[in-house]
């Protein structure tokens, strides 16, 4: 057999054995079936050899957003330590933090916006859109990178934690000279200390008994409103175009 022959012969066999490429993050997922429903699926922002699983969703305004922040309900306690919220923790369908390490490894790869929902119990809905997103690496303090605000009613709570490092009750890396993720009951890009808290304790609307520790959202509804959901979520900025 001609080596032209055998190639023409084989060229089948080899196309079936290349292997599929695996989804860095959400948006990898629908660009290789667009037809796929938001829901959870198995992505890789570290190589094609170790996965996590993170809640994809596919129709927010074009669709391709990685979830990696959510609470809904308080089934789920967010008052964890360093290490927890480096590898993540939660459900990914439920309520979760998709895990420190992980949103480094997908904000690294491309240029990325943010875009945090949040509702009310009176059934409101807000939004604060940033067209750049990054979280540094570990040896960085993940510190958080975000600017580019679009207001969707919610207005900017995050522009006093940008350029901050993560804290936690056993990793305190604010600026402040106390503990805000001790003294607010949270985990987050703490400064001195806090316009929003969303991994604060879960409250149930106005409280104002213990200042500042629900899941706030500041520019929206202050410090003393605990929200009933919100979630963040990231993806390329090329999708836009």
């Amino acid at each position: 057999m001609t080596p032209v022959v055998l190639l023409l012969f084989l060229a089948p066999l080899l196309s079936c054995c290349r292997a599929e490429v695996k989804p860095v993050d959400c948006s990898d997922v629908f660009k290789q079936n667009p037809s796929r429903a938001s829901g959870v699926y198995s992505i890789y922002p570290f190589s094609e050899r170790f996965s996590v699983q993170a809640y994809c969703d596919g129709e927010t305004d074009g669709g391709g957003w990685t979830v990696f922040q959510r609470r809904t309900d308080g089934t789920v306690n967010f008052y964890r330590g360093w290490d927890q919220y480096v590898a993540g923790f939660g459900d990914a369908g439920g309520e979760h933090w998709l895990g420190l390490e992980f949103i480094h490894r997908i904000t690294a790869k491309r240029p990325q916006e943010l875009l945090v929902e949040m509702e009310d119990f009176d059934g409101n809905k807000s939004s604060a859109r940033y067209s750049s997103f990054s979280v540094g690496g570990e040896c960085d303090g993940y510190k958080l990178t975000v600017s580019g605000f679009t207001d969707g009613g919610a207005g900017d709570s995050l522009a006093g934690h940008n350029t901050m490092k993560f804290s936690t009750f056993d990793k305190d890396q604010d600026v402040s000279t106390t503990n805000c993720a001790k003294k607010y009951l949270g985990a987050f890009w703490y400064g001195d200390c806090h316009n929003a808290n969303p991994n604060g304790v879960y409250r149930w609307g106005a409280d104002n008994t213990i200042f500042a520790v629900g899941m706030d959202w500041k520019s929206w509804k202050g410090h003393d409103y605990s929200l009933k959901s919100i979630s963040f979520k990231t993806r390329p900025v090329q999708e836009l175009q």
